[in-house]
């Protein structure tokens, strides 16, 4: 039964950061340009939460949930290693079901593509900068 829940979670107005919104980027995808972009994403990050919460009006920040104990909704939100989607089934008033795709579940298969050309010794480091999650893959 599909209700508000899932229909206003899909319904997203404009965002504001949207005008607001820089991509860092560096010619080579190397471990140090990896961790220069994920420096630049925090200090933008930072601005960007600044202003926003310059710019909200002044008033309540939550919405009281529906009155109906039943629906589905869906979410993405965006995450230190990248997109985090959730998927959540209400039943009488409880989860029923929740799917989460972790951010690394689409980013391990990039893993072997930064490998050519470097020496085994360098993996580790190579991994490591990718920051994936082994967990957040386990099915």
């Amino acid at each position: 039964m599909r209700n508000s829940i899932s229909t206003s979670l899909l319904r997203r107005p404009p965002s504001r950061s949207t005008k607001l919104r820089q991509v860092p980027h560096f010619k080579y995808g190397d471990v140090l340009a990896r961790a220069r972009i994920r420096i630049e994403e925090t200090r933008i990050s930072a601005r960007l939460i600044e202003e926003t919460l310059g710019a909200m009006p002044a008033g309540a920040i939550g919405s009281p949930f529906p009155g109906e104990s039943a629906g589905e909704g869906f979410s993405a939100v965006e995450s230190p290693r990248g997109e985090l989607l959730y998927w959540v089934r209400l039943r009488q008033g409880f989860i029923a079901s929740c799917h989460i795709k972790s951010p690394s579940f689409q980013n391990w298969p990039a893993l072997p593509l930064a490998m050519p050309g470097n020496i085994i010794a360098d993996f580790p480091l190579i991994n490591k900068s990718f920051n994936l999650s082994y967990s957040g893959c386990d099915r």
